[in-house]
Protein backbone atom coordinates (compact mmCIF):
# COMPACT_ATOMS: atom_id res chain seq x y z
CA UNK A 1 0.00 0.00 0.00
CA UNK A 2 1.24 3.52 -0.85
CA UNK A 3 2.68 5.33 1.87
CA UNK A 4 2.82 9.04 2.59
CA UNK A 5 4.97 10.89 4.76
CA UNK A 6 4.52 13.58 6.52
CA UNK A 7 6.70 16.02 7.40
CA UNK A 8 6.93 19.81 8.68
CA UNK A 9 5.76 21.15 4.63
CA UNK A 10 5.63 19.59 1.73
CA UNK A 11 2.22 17.68 1.32
CA UNK A 12 1.15 17.61 -1.52
CA UNK A 13 -2.34 17.38 -3.61
CA UNK A 14 -1.29 14.25 -4.73
CA UNK A 15 -0.90 12.92 -1.27
CA UNK A 16 -4.41 14.50 -0.20
CA UNK A 17 -5.80 12.32 -2.78
CA UNK A 18 -3.84 9.17 -2.07
CA UNK A 19 -5.28 9.42 1.59
CA UNK A 20 -8.71 10.53 1.24
CA UNK A 21 -9.50 8.23 -1.75
CA UNK A 22 -6.79 5.44 -1.73
CA UNK A 23 -6.48 4.94 1.45
CA UNK A 24 -2.85 5.56 1.81
CA UNK A 25 -1.05 4.62 5.11
CA UNK A 26 0.83 7.83 6.88
CA UNK A 27 3.78 8.12 8.58
CA UNK A 28 5.29 10.99 10.42
CA UNK A 29 9.08 11.74 9.77
CA UNK A 30 11.94 12.31 12.14
CA UNK A 31 11.92 16.06 11.36
CA UNK A 32 7.66 16.43 12.37
CA UNK A 33 8.37 14.61 15.51
CA UNK A 34 11.21 16.50 16.29
CA UNK A 35 9.30 20.26 15.69
CA UNK A 36 6.60 19.14 17.34
CA UNK A 37 8.80 18.96 20.51
CA UNK A 38 10.28 21.81 20.21
CA UNK A 39 6.64 23.60 20.19
CA UNK A 40 5.67 21.88 22.96
CA UNK A 41 8.20 22.88 24.71
CA UNK A 42 7.21 26.60 23.96
CA UNK A 43 3.84 26.06 24.94
CA UNK A 44 4.72 24.29 28.18
CA UNK A 45 6.91 27.25 29.03
CA UNK A 46 4.09 29.57 28.58
CA UNK A 47 1.66 27.80 30.48
CA UNK A 48 4.04 27.79 33.47
CA UNK A 49 3.85 31.59 33.51
CA UNK A 50 1.43 33.35 35.38
CA UNK A 51 0.57 35.58 32.66
CA UNK A 52 -2.94 34.52 30.05
CA UNK A 53 -1.84 33.40 26.40
CA UNK A 54 -4.38 32.94 24.45
CA UNK A 55 -5.35 29.35 23.85
CA UNK A 56 -2.92 28.04 26.41
CA UNK A 57 -4.47 29.62 29.78
CA UNK A 58 -7.54 31.40 28.44
CA UNK A 59 -10.93 30.86 27.35
CA UNK A 60 -12.10 30.79 23.51
CA UNK A 61 -13.82 33.59 21.05
CA UNK A 62 -15.62 35.85 23.10
CA UNK A 63 -14.59 34.02 26.58
CA UNK A 64 -11.21 34.94 25.76
CA UNK A 65 -10.79 37.43 28.69
CA UNK A 66 -11.03 34.20 31.65
CA UNK A 67 -8.07 33.37 33.07
CA UNK A 68 -8.26 29.31 33.49
CA UNK A 69 -6.42 27.90 36.17
CA UNK A 70 -3.95 25.14 35.82
CA UNK A 71 -6.37 22.44 37.49
CA UNK A 72 -8.42 23.39 34.80
CA UNK A 73 -7.16 23.52 31.13
CA UNK A 74 -7.59 19.96 30.28
CA UNK A 75 -11.06 20.04 31.28
CA UNK A 76 -11.65 23.62 28.90
CA UNK A 77 -9.20 21.71 26.13
CA UNK A 78 -11.80 18.58 26.46
CA UNK A 79 -14.89 20.86 26.80
CA UNK A 80 -14.05 23.25 23.54
CA UNK A 81 -14.25 19.76 21.95
CA UNK A 82 -17.39 18.10 22.57
CA UNK A 83 -19.18 21.66 22.77
CA UNK A 84 -18.12 22.52 19.76
CA UNK A 85 -18.71 18.78 18.12
CA UNK A 86 -22.10 20.78 17.02
CA UNK A 87 -23.01 19.23 13.66
CA UNK A 88 -26.16 19.07 12.07
CA UNK A 89 -27.69 16.96 9.33
CA UNK A 90 -26.66 14.44 6.96
CA UNK A 91 -23.38 12.68 7.33
CA UNK A 92 -20.21 13.95 5.72
CA UNK A 93 -18.81 11.56 2.90
CA UNK A 94 -15.86 9.39 3.66
CA UNK A 95 -13.43 10.64 1.35
CA UNK A 96 -14.09 14.51 2.64
CA UNK A 97 -13.37 13.50 6.52
CA UNK A 98 -10.34 11.42 5.82
CA UNK A 99 -8.69 14.52 3.42
CA UNK A 100 -9.90 16.87 6.30
CA UNK A 101 -8.19 14.74 9.17
CA UNK A 102 -5.30 14.30 6.87
CA UNK A 103 -4.53 18.33 5.92
CA UNK A 104 -5.43 18.88 10.01
CA UNK A 105 -2.48 16.27 10.76
CA UNK A 106 -0.62 18.40 7.80
CA UNK A 107 -0.71 21.75 9.78
CA UNK A 108 -0.49 19.84 13.34
CA UNK A 109 3.21 18.68 12.16
CA UNK A 110 4.63 22.01 10.87
CA UNK A 111 5.76 22.60 14.26
CA UNK A 112 3.52 25.59 14.33
CA UNK A 113 1.03 24.55 16.36
CA UNK A 114 2.15 23.28 20.26
CA UNK A 115 0.47 19.62 19.57
CA UNK A 116 2.47 16.96 21.60
CA UNK A 117 3.76 14.08 19.24
CA UNK A 118 1.39 11.38 20.67
CA UNK A 119 -1.47 13.28 19.97
CA UNK A 120 0.02 13.74 15.95
CA UNK A 121 0.87 9.64 16.09
CA UNK A 122 -3.06 9.06 16.88
CA UNK A 123 -3.99 10.65 14.14
CA UNK A 124 -2.08 9.24 12.05
CA UNK A 125 -3.16 6.05 13.47
CA UNK A 126 -6.88 6.54 13.11
CA UNK A 127 -6.92 7.50 9.98
CA UNK A 128 -4.36 4.13 9.00
CA UNK A 129 -6.88 2.05 10.94
CA UNK A 130 -9.58 3.11 8.66
CA UNK A 131 -11.71 4.62 11.04
CA UNK A 132 -13.85 7.63 9.90
CA UNK A 133 -15.42 10.34 12.33
CA UNK A 134 -18.80 10.92 11.86
CA UNK A 135 -18.94 14.60 10.80
CA UNK A 136 -22.30 16.05 9.70
CA UNK A 137 -23.20 18.61 6.87
CA UNK A 138 -23.99 21.73 9.03
CA UNK A 139 -21.28 23.14 12.13
CA UNK A 140 -19.20 25.21 9.68
CA UNK A 141 -18.90 28.95 8.80
CA UNK A 142 -15.65 28.70 7.30
CA UNK A 143 -14.28 30.57 10.15
CA UNK A 144 -11.81 30.15 13.07
CA UNK A 145 -11.56 26.96 10.79
CA UNK A 146 -14.04 24.21 9.65
CA UNK A 147 -15.07 23.92 13.65
CA UNK A 148 -17.77 22.06 13.85
CA UNK A 149 -16.51 19.42 11.53
CA UNK A 150 -13.06 19.12 12.82
CA UNK A 151 -14.65 19.27 16.28
CA UNK A 152 -15.97 15.39 15.83
CA UNK A 153 -12.60 14.28 14.49
CA UNK A 154 -11.22 15.50 17.38
CA UNK A 155 -13.99 13.65 19.54
CA UNK A 156 -12.93 10.54 18.50
CA UNK A 157 -9.43 10.97 19.34
CA UNK A 158 -10.79 11.32 22.77
CA UNK A 159 -12.51 8.32 22.10
CA UNK A 160 -15.91 9.82 22.62
CA UNK A 161 -18.65 10.49 19.59
CA UNK A 162 -19.24 8.12 17.13
CA UNK A 163 -17.36 6.88 13.95
CA UNK A 164 -17.50 4.52 11.03
CA UNK A 165 -15.17 1.41 11.10
CA UNK A 166 -13.05 -0.14 8.42
CA UNK A 167 -15.95 -2.35 7.35
CA UNK A 168 -18.36 0.76 7.06
CA UNK A 169 -20.56 -0.02 10.36
CA UNK A 170 -21.22 3.32 12.65
CA UNK A 171 -20.43 1.91 16.16
CA UNK A 172 -18.98 4.58 19.12
CA UNK A 173 -15.50 5.71 18.70
CA UNK A 174 -14.19 4.22 22.26
CA UNK A 175 -15.06 0.58 20.66
CA UNK A 176 -13.22 1.29 17.52
CA UNK A 177 -10.07 3.02 18.97
CA UNK A 178 -9.76 0.11 21.30
CA UNK A 179 -10.31 -2.64 18.69
CA UNK A 180 -7.33 -1.27 16.81
CA UNK A 181 -5.29 -0.46 20.07
CA UNK A 182 -5.08 2.87 20.23
CA UNK A 183 -5.19 4.70 23.04
CA UNK A 184 -7.57 7.60 22.98
CA UNK A 185 -5.68 11.50 24.00
CA UNK A 186 -6.12 12.98 27.00
CA UNK A 187 -5.53 16.65 25.66
CA UNK A 188 -3.25 19.49 27.64
CA UNK A 189 -2.85 22.72 27.09
CA UNK A 190 -3.38 24.47 23.27
CA UNK A 191 -4.48 20.83 22.21
CA UNK A 192 -8.35 21.03 22.08
CA UNK A 193 -8.23 24.34 20.08
CA UNK A 194 -5.41 23.31 17.90
CA UNK A 195 -7.03 20.27 16.91
CA UNK A 196 -10.24 22.81 15.52
CA UNK A 197 -9.15 25.88 14.41
CA UNK A 198 -8.12 25.18 10.30
CA UNK A 199 -9.78 25.49 6.74
CA UNK A 200 -8.87 21.57 5.87
CA UNK A 201 -12.62 20.55 5.00
CA UNK A 202 -13.15 23.58 2.23
CA UNK A 203 -9.45 22.56 1.00
CA UNK A 204 -9.74 18.98 1.00
CA UNK A 205 -12.73 19.34 -0.75
CA UNK A 206 -10.95 22.14 -3.54
CA UNK A 207 -8.52 19.51 -3.95
CA UNK A 208 -10.65 16.43 -5.18
CA UNK A 209 -12.71 18.85 -7.18
CA UNK A 210 -10.06 19.96 -8.95
CA UNK A 211 -8.91 16.38 -9.76
CA UNK A 212 -12.46 15.62 -10.75
CA UNK A 213 -12.76 18.62 -12.84
CA UNK A 214 -9.48 17.94 -14.65
CA UNK A 215 -11.19 14.74 -16.38
CA UNK A 216 -14.37 16.60 -16.76
CA UNK A 217 -13.12 19.34 -18.63
CA UNK A 218 -11.72 16.73 -21.02
CA UNK A 219 -14.92 15.12 -21.06
CA UNK A 220 -16.33 18.09 -21.74
CA UNK A 221 -13.99 18.87 -24.99
CA UNK A 222 -15.23 15.54 -26.27
CA UNK A 223 -18.38 15.91 -25.71
CA UNK A 224 -18.53 19.20 -27.42
CA UNK A 225 -16.42 17.52 -30.62
CA UNK A 226 -19.10 14.29 -31.12
CA UNK A 227 -21.82 17.45 -30.99
CA UNK A 228 -20.16 18.94 -33.34
CA UNK A 229 -19.91 16.16 -35.46
CA UNK A 230 -23.12 15.51 -35.22
CA UNK A 231 -24.20 18.53 -36.82
CA UNK A 232 -21.56 18.37 -39.41
CA UNK A 233 -20.28 21.78 -38.42
CA UNK A 234 -16.49 22.76 -38.96
CA UNK A 235 -13.71 22.16 -37.52
CA UNK A 236 -11.60 25.54 -38.97
CA UNK A 237 -12.84 27.51 -35.78
CA UNK A 238 -10.47 24.89 -33.81
CA UNK A 239 -6.86 26.35 -35.97
CA UNK A 240 -4.19 26.96 -33.53
CA UNK A 241 -4.01 30.00 -35.45
CA UNK A 242 -7.17 31.77 -34.53
CA UNK A 243 -6.33 30.67 -30.68
CA UNK A 244 -2.91 32.27 -30.77
CA UNK A 245 -4.29 35.40 -31.72
CA UNK A 246 -6.70 35.28 -28.21
CA UNK A 247 -3.73 33.51 -25.87
CA UNK A 248 -5.99 32.53 -23.33
CA UNK A 249 -4.05 29.10 -22.11
CA UNK A 250 -6.93 27.01 -21.04
CA UNK A 251 -8.99 28.17 -24.88
CA UNK A 252 -6.03 26.78 -26.57
CA UNK A 253 -6.21 23.20 -24.58
CA UNK A 254 -9.27 23.01 -25.38
CA UNK A 255 -9.43 24.07 -28.85
CA UNK A 256 -6.35 21.77 -29.19
CA UNK A 257 -8.26 19.08 -27.83
CA UNK A 258 -11.53 18.74 -29.84
CA UNK A 259 -8.78 19.20 -33.15
CA UNK A 260 -7.35 16.20 -32.13
CA UNK A 261 -10.62 13.96 -31.44
CA UNK A 262 -11.85 15.27 -34.56
CA UNK A 263 -8.68 14.29 -36.92
CA UNK A 264 -9.86 12.23 -39.52
CA UNK A 265 -13.68 12.86 -39.07
CA UNK A 266 -15.88 12.50 -42.56
CA UNK A 267 -18.93 14.47 -40.93
CA UNK A 268 -16.38 17.81 -40.02
CA UNK A 269 -17.19 20.74 -43.23
CA UNK A 270 -19.90 20.06 -44.44
CA UNK A 271 -21.51 23.23 -43.03
CA UNK A 272 -21.87 24.52 -46.77
CA UNK A 273 -23.71 21.86 -48.08
CA UNK A 274 -27.28 21.45 -48.42
CA UNK A 275 -28.42 23.96 -46.41
CA UNK A 276 -25.31 26.41 -46.47
CA UNK A 277 -24.38 28.23 -42.52
CA UNK A 278 -21.60 30.79 -42.77
CA UNK A 279 -20.79 29.47 -39.08
CA UNK A 280 -22.13 27.52 -36.53
CA UNK A 281 -24.43 28.37 -33.55
CA UNK A 282 -22.43 29.63 -30.55
CA UNK A 283 -22.38 26.64 -28.30
CA UNK A 284 -20.74 24.91 -31.27
CA UNK A 285 -18.34 27.67 -32.21
CA UNK A 286 -17.17 28.92 -28.75
CA UNK A 287 -17.50 25.81 -27.07
CA UNK A 288 -13.19 25.99 -26.72
CA UNK A 289 -13.61 30.04 -25.25
CA UNK A 290 -15.94 28.61 -22.07
CA UNK A 291 -14.25 25.50 -21.76
CA UNK A 292 -10.84 27.12 -21.63
CA UNK A 293 -12.23 29.90 -19.48
CA UNK A 294 -13.03 27.36 -17.07
CA UNK A 295 -9.51 25.35 -17.22
CA UNK A 296 -7.84 29.29 -16.83
CA UNK A 297 -10.20 29.35 -13.27
CA UNK A 298 -9.29 25.51 -12.06
CA UNK A 299 -5.41 27.24 -12.54
CA UNK A 300 -5.89 29.95 -10.41
CA UNK A 301 -7.91 27.49 -8.07
CA UNK A 302 -4.84 25.01 -7.81
CA UNK A 303 -2.32 27.96 -7.32
CA UNK A 304 -4.94 28.97 -4.06
CA UNK A 305 -4.61 25.49 -3.07
CA UNK A 306 -0.61 24.69 -3.19
CA UNK A 307 -0.49 27.91 -0.95
CA UNK A 308 -3.18 26.77 1.54
CA UNK A 309 -0.82 23.26 1.39
CA UNK A 310 2.19 25.16 1.93
CA UNK A 311 0.42 26.86 4.90
CA UNK A 312 0.16 26.21 9.08
CA UNK A 313 -3.49 27.24 9.88
CA UNK A 314 -3.69 27.97 13.37
CA UNK A 315 -4.95 30.17 16.33
CA UNK A 316 -2.39 31.34 17.97
CA UNK A 317 0.29 29.86 16.13
CA UNK A 318 4.23 29.19 17.82
CA UNK A 319 6.83 31.08 15.74
CA UNK A 320 10.35 29.73 15.71
CA UNK A 321 11.34 32.67 17.76
CA UNK A 322 9.20 31.22 20.90
CA UNK A 323 6.40 33.60 20.55
CA UNK A 324 2.54 32.38 20.36
CA UNK A 325 0.70 34.85 18.54
CA UNK A 326 -3.06 35.10 17.65
CA UNK A 327 -3.75 35.96 14.26
CA UNK A 328 -6.17 35.72 11.46
CA UNK A 329 -5.03 33.00 9.16
CA UNK A 330 -8.07 30.60 10.04
CA UNK A 331 -10.55 32.98 7.57
CA UNK A 332 -11.64 30.86 4.90
CA UNK A 333 -11.78 33.38 2.22
CA UNK A 334 -9.32 32.69 -0.41
CA UNK A 335 -10.69 29.13 -0.50
CA UNK A 336 -13.88 30.11 -0.46
CA UNK A 337 -13.94 32.71 -3.65
CA UNK A 338 -11.97 30.10 -5.86
CA UNK A 339 -14.36 27.61 -4.68
CA UNK A 340 -17.11 29.58 -5.70
CA UNK A 341 -15.60 30.34 -8.66
CA UNK A 342 -15.52 27.05 -9.73
CA UNK A 343 -19.25 26.49 -9.10
CA UNK A 344 -19.69 29.79 -11.51
CA UNK A 345 -17.39 28.12 -14.02
CA UNK A 346 -19.42 24.70 -13.85
CA UNK A 347 -22.54 25.64 -14.29
CA UNK A 348 -21.30 27.62 -17.34
CA UNK A 349 -19.77 24.52 -18.83
CA UNK A 350 -22.84 22.37 -18.42
CA UNK A 351 -25.17 25.33 -19.57
CA UNK A 352 -22.89 25.24 -22.70
CA UNK A 353 -23.46 21.73 -22.94
CA UNK A 354 -27.29 21.39 -22.78
CA UNK A 355 -27.52 24.27 -25.62
CA UNK A 356 -25.80 21.49 -27.60
CA UNK A 357 -28.01 18.99 -26.55
CA UNK A 358 -31.27 20.47 -27.66
CA UNK A 359 -29.92 22.09 -31.03
CA UNK A 360 -29.36 17.97 -31.58
CA UNK A 361 -32.95 17.32 -31.23
CA UNK A 362 -34.39 20.10 -32.69
CA UNK A 363 -34.99 19.23 -36.04
CA UNK A 364 -35.28 22.74 -37.42
CA UNK A 365 -31.56 23.32 -35.84
CA UNK A 366 -29.93 19.52 -36.30
CA UNK A 367 -29.42 19.71 -40.12
CA UNK A 368 -31.25 16.98 -41.00
CA UNK A 369 -31.24 14.90 -38.22
CA UNK A 370 -34.72 13.31 -36.72
CA UNK A 371 -36.59 15.33 -34.24
CA UNK A 372 -35.31 14.27 -30.98
CA UNK A 373 -33.72 11.56 -32.28
CA UNK A 374 -36.46 9.19 -32.14
CA UNK A 375 -36.77 6.20 -34.20
CA UNK A 376 -40.05 6.86 -35.62
CA UNK A 377 -41.22 10.54 -34.49
CA UNK A 378 -44.53 10.85 -33.24
CA UNK A 379 -44.99 7.05 -32.14
CA UNK A 380 -41.39 7.18 -30.85
CA UNK A 381 -40.21 10.61 -28.26
CA UNK A 382 -36.82 9.50 -28.87
CA UNK A 383 -34.30 11.95 -26.32
CA UNK A 384 -37.11 14.43 -25.18
CA UNK A 385 -37.40 13.82 -22.04
CA UNK A 386 -33.34 13.28 -21.49
CA UNK A 387 -32.81 16.85 -22.40
CA UNK A 388 -35.70 18.09 -19.68
CA UNK A 389 -33.57 15.90 -17.45
CA UNK A 390 -30.33 17.75 -18.49
CA UNK A 391 -32.21 21.22 -18.31
CA UNK A 392 -33.12 20.05 -14.60
CA UNK A 393 -29.74 19.64 -13.58
CA UNK A 394 -28.40 22.80 -15.66
CA UNK A 395 -30.91 24.84 -13.78
CA UNK A 396 -29.75 23.58 -10.17
CA UNK A 397 -26.22 24.84 -11.42
CA UNK A 398 -27.05 27.52 -11.65
CA UNK A 399 -28.89 27.81 -8.07
CA UNK A 400 -25.74 26.14 -7.14
CA UNK A 401 -23.15 28.97 -8.41
CA UNK A 402 -24.61 31.88 -6.50
CA UNK A 403 -21.72 32.58 -4.09
CA UNK A 404 -21.31 31.71 -0.80
CA UNK A 405 -18.61 33.62 0.01
CA UNK A 406 -20.73 36.36 -0.54
CA UNK A 407 -22.59 36.47 2.49
CA UNK A 408 -21.54 36.44 6.33
CA UNK A 409 -22.97 36.03 9.21
CA UNK A 410 -22.03 37.08 12.83
CA UNK A 411 -21.29 34.74 15.82
CA UNK A 412 -19.27 34.21 19.07
CA UNK A 413 -21.43 37.19 20.32
CA UNK A 414 -19.96 39.28 17.83
CA UNK A 415 -16.20 38.63 18.06
CA UNK A 416 -16.31 36.63 15.01
CA UNK A 417 -18.33 39.16 13.02
CA UNK A 418 -17.26 38.49 9.55
CA UNK A 419 -17.19 34.10 7.96
CA UNK A 420 -16.32 32.86 4.91
CA UNK A 421 -19.04 30.48 4.19
CA UNK A 422 -16.01 28.62 2.71
CA UNK A 423 -17.59 25.08 3.84
CA UNK A 424 -20.34 25.97 2.67
CA UNK A 425 -19.20 27.11 -0.80
CA UNK A 426 -17.33 23.39 -0.46
CA UNK A 427 -20.16 21.46 -0.01
CA UNK A 428 -22.36 23.27 -3.21
CA UNK A 429 -18.98 22.45 -5.49
CA UNK A 430 -19.35 18.99 -4.63
CA UNK A 431 -22.59 19.11 -6.10
CA UNK A 432 -22.19 21.14 -9.11
CA UNK A 433 -19.29 18.78 -10.40
CA UNK A 434 -21.54 15.57 -9.59
CA UNK A 435 -24.47 17.14 -11.75
CA UNK A 436 -21.94 18.03 -14.48
CA UNK A 437 -21.03 14.75 -15.36
CA UNK A 438 -24.68 14.00 -15.81
CA UNK A 439 -24.99 16.60 -18.02
CA UNK A 440 -21.87 16.05 -20.00
CA UNK A 441 -23.79 12.08 -19.79
CA UNK A 442 -26.53 13.36 -21.31
CA UNK A 443 -24.77 15.23 -24.14
CA UNK A 444 -22.44 12.05 -24.86
CA UNK A 445 -25.73 9.62 -25.08
CA UNK A 446 -27.29 12.51 -27.66
CA UNK A 447 -24.40 13.22 -29.78
CA UNK A 448 -22.67 9.25 -29.77
CA UNK A 449 -26.81 8.39 -31.14
CA UNK A 450 -26.68 11.40 -33.41
CA UNK A 451 -23.29 10.56 -34.94
CA UNK A 452 -24.65 6.67 -35.84
CA UNK A 453 -27.53 8.28 -37.56
CA UNK A 454 -25.55 10.17 -39.90
CA UNK A 455 -25.32 7.26 -42.34
CA UNK A 456 -22.43 7.10 -45.03
CA UNK A 457 -20.11 9.52 -43.37
CA UNK A 458 -17.61 7.91 -41.06
CA UNK A 459 -16.91 9.80 -37.39
CA UNK A 460 -13.21 10.34 -36.54
CA UNK A 461 -11.40 7.49 -35.06
CA UNK A 462 -11.18 8.91 -31.90
CA UNK A 463 -14.84 9.80 -31.62
CA UNK A 464 -15.33 6.28 -33.08
CA UNK A 465 -13.61 4.63 -30.51
CA UNK A 466 -15.56 6.68 -27.66
CA UNK A 467 -19.14 5.96 -29.27
CA UNK A 468 -17.36 1.72 -29.37
CA UNK A 469 -16.84 2.22 -25.54
CA UNK A 470 -19.98 3.39 -24.73
CA UNK A 471 -21.63 0.80 -26.10
CA UNK A 472 -19.78 -2.04 -24.83
CA UNK A 473 -20.62 0.05 -21.44
CA UNK A 474 -24.43 -0.86 -21.56
CA UNK A 475 -25.53 2.63 -23.43
CA UNK A 476 -27.57 1.53 -26.41
CA UNK A 477 -27.66 3.15 -29.53
CA UNK A 478 -30.38 4.44 -32.24
CA UNK A 479 -33.70 2.75 -31.95
CA UNK A 480 -37.36 2.79 -30.68
CA UNK A 481 -38.40 4.03 -27.53
CA UNK A 482 -37.18 1.92 -24.57
CA UNK A 483 -36.75 2.85 -20.76
CA UNK A 484 -34.17 5.63 -20.57
CA UNK A 485 -33.23 5.66 -17.04
CA UNK A 486 -30.90 2.72 -17.14
CA UNK A 487 -28.91 3.76 -20.04
CA UNK A 488 -28.68 7.34 -18.77
CA UNK A 489 -27.28 5.89 -15.66
CA UNK A 490 -24.63 3.99 -17.39
CA UNK A 491 -23.36 7.31 -19.30
CA UNK A 492 -23.00 8.95 -15.85
CA UNK A 493 -20.93 5.91 -14.68
CA UNK A 494 -18.64 5.87 -18.11
CA UNK A 495 -18.01 9.63 -17.91
CA UNK A 496 -17.33 9.50 -14.10
CA UNK A 497 -15.03 6.94 -14.18
CA UNK A 498 -12.90 8.63 -16.75
CA UNK A 499 -13.81 6.01 -19.46
CA UNK A 500 -14.87 8.55 -21.76
CA UNK A 501 -11.51 9.74 -21.56
CA UNK A 502 -9.84 6.77 -21.43
CA UNK A 503 -11.46 5.55 -24.68
CA UNK A 504 -10.60 8.57 -26.79
CA UNK A 505 -7.06 8.82 -25.31
CA UNK A 506 -6.05 5.36 -26.83
CA UNK A 507 -5.96 7.32 -29.94
CA UNK A 508 -5.27 10.65 -29.75
CA UNK A 509 -2.80 10.29 -27.12
CA UNK A 510 -2.93 12.44 -23.72
CA UNK A 511 -5.15 15.04 -23.95
CA UNK A 512 -4.43 18.64 -22.81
Amino acid sequence: MHTVVVGTSGVTASDVLAVARGGARIELSEEALAALAAARGIVDALAARPEPVYGVSTGFGALATRHISPELRAQLQRNIVRSHAAGMGPRVEREVVRALMFLRLKTVCSGHTGVRPEVAQTMADVLNAGITPVVHEYGSLGCSGDLAPLSHCALTLMGEGDAEGPDGTVRPAGELLAEHGIAPVELREKEGLALLNGTDGMLGMLVMALADLEMLYKSADITAALSLEALLGTDKVLAPELHAIRPHPGQGASAANMLAVLEGSELTGHHQDDAPRVQDAYSVRCAPQVAGAGRDTMAHARLVAERELASAVDNPVVLPDGRVESNGNFHGAPVAYVLDFLAIAVADLASIAERRTDRLLDKNRSHGLPPFLADDAGVDSGLMIAQYTQAALVSELKRLAVPASADSIPSSAMQEDHVSMGWSAARKLRTAVDNLTRVLAVELYAASRAVELREGLSPAPATQAAITAVRKAGVEGPGPDRFLAPDLAAADVFVREGRLVEAVETVTGPLR
